[in-house]
């Protein structure tokens, strides 16, 4: 068990790590911070945190857990602000959804300090953000990836899987490399064809009337295009090289059934379809129920 679970952004994914370890017995006092106090007072009232932080940095005092629960690009200043209590031993942890950035991040300015950090990535989410859906079941069945460094203390990498675990998540490791360049395609690439799909509908003259006629099938193929509008700029942004790889690859596939549709040839069109379908149906959703944010 843990002494006290110091959790910086009390919001959605904060909060329900919070939630997650006070249900399985794991915490014993959960101290928590965020930009704004009234988020964090609501979440002392929602009993998501026993005590509110004046600052990062008193979150992290006398925590013997840390989860960073901030968007990416707020990453670095959150290091800078806490680095000075990050003291071996204490298992620092955040949820961003890009690890290299992250990571290099870290390294920068962490420094010798970087042995405490075991970067994460929960394949959770929700389309509602906040402390007010926080969700003490929000990562359970769900996977959660750790890329850790060649320095991050082995004994504090299996802290991380332990905790994960026994929360039910299913914990993989890879490096933040692999983690970028998958999520790229898994994720940020379907989240960003989302976005440019839906404004493509909305932004014809006759769109708000064809929305009208939209189906289920059109619901759940543009569900993800709600999301977080700053969360996701900052997920594609920091990881602009592999999710311009995946737009090429993309680029490729839709101008190779563009191609067959121009020509008329309804068997090669046939094909192209019959490839994905059989391998859409062929495949098993991983780490049980399917994430709501795609995160």
């Amino acid at each position: 068990m843990f002494n006290q679970l110091g959790v910086i952004g009390c919001g959605l994914m904060g909060g329900s790590f919070a939630l997650a370890l006070k249900r399985a017995g794991l915490v014993r006092r959960v101290i928590g911070y965020s930009k704004s106090p009234s988020t964090t007072e609501l979440a002392k009232r929602l009993g998501v945190i026993d005590d509110a932080a004046e600052s990062a940095l008193l979150a992290v005092a006398g925590s013997d857990i840390v989860l960073l629960a901030v968007p990416v690009a707020a990453t670095e200043a959150t290091f800078k602000a806490i680095r000075h209590l990050v003291e071996p031993g204490v298992l620092f942890m955040d949820v961003g959804s890009t690890k290299r950035d992250v990571v290099d991040t870290a390294r920068r300015v962490l420094k010798e300090r970087i042995g405490s950090f075991v970067p994460a990535h929960p394949i959770a989410g929700k389309e509602s953000a906040g402390v007010t859906h926080a969700d003490a079941a929000l990562y359970s069945g769900r996977q959660v990836i750790l890329t850790p460094l060649p320095q991050t203390d082995p004994v504090l990498v299996q802290k991380a899987t332990d905790v994960w675990s026994k929360i039910g998540s299913q914990v993989l490791k890879m490096s933040a490399e692999n983690h970028d360049a998958a999520f790229a395609a898994v994720s940020h690439l379907p989240h960003l064809l989302a976005f440019a799909y839906f404004s493509a509908i909305i932004n014809q003259p006759a769109g708000r009337d064809f929305l009208s006629l939209a189906g289920p099938g059109f619901r759940d193929f543009t569900r993800i295009a709600a999301s977080d509008p700053a969360v996701w700029r900052d997920i594609l942004l920091a990881n602009r090289e592999e999710v311009l790889k995946q737009t090429q690859r993309f680029r490729h596939s839709l101008d190779a059934i563009e191609h067959v549709i121009k020509a008329g040839n309804p068997q090669a069109l046939e094909d192209l379809i019959r490839g994905a379908a059989d391998g859409r149906s062929g495949w098993q959703i991983g780490g049980g129920r399917g994430g709501s944010s795609g995160k």
